[in-house]
C-alpha cells in the first residue's frame, strides 16, 4: 500500500500516533511531517539491503570463464572519457 504522494501530518499527530505511523512507514508510506503548517521533516522507508554471502557470490561465478584484466581495462578505457577524470 504505497501512496504516490506524501501525507502531510501535523507534530501532534506524530506524536500522538507514531506507533501505527510507523507501522505505515515499514510498509512503503511516506508522511511529511509539519509544524504550524510548515514542512519539517519527512518521513519514508529506509531500503533494506540484502547480504550475500561471499560463498554464496563465489558459488555464482564458479562457472564463469575467468576474467581476462588486460582485456578489461581496454574495453574499460575505451567505453570511459578519460576526460572526465580531470589532470
Amino acid at each position: 500500500m504505497t501512496s504516490s504522494s506524501p501525507q502531510e501530518i501535523t507534530q501532534r499527530e506524530l506524536r500522538n500516533d507514531s506507533g501505527a505511523i510507523l507501522r505505515a512507514v515499514e510498509h512503503g508510506e511516506t508522511f511529511v511531517v509539519t509544524r504550524n503548517g510548515s514542512p519539517v521533516a519527512e518521513l519514508v522507508p529506509l531500503r533494506r539491503r540484502t547480504f550475500v554471502p561471499a560463498a554464496q557470490v563465489l558459488a555464482m561465478f564458479a562457472h564463469e570463464p575467468p576474467l581476462d584484466a588486460d582485456r578489461f581495462f581496454t574495453d574499460l578505457d575505451t567505453s570511459v572519457d578519460q576526460q572526465l577524470l580531470g589532470d
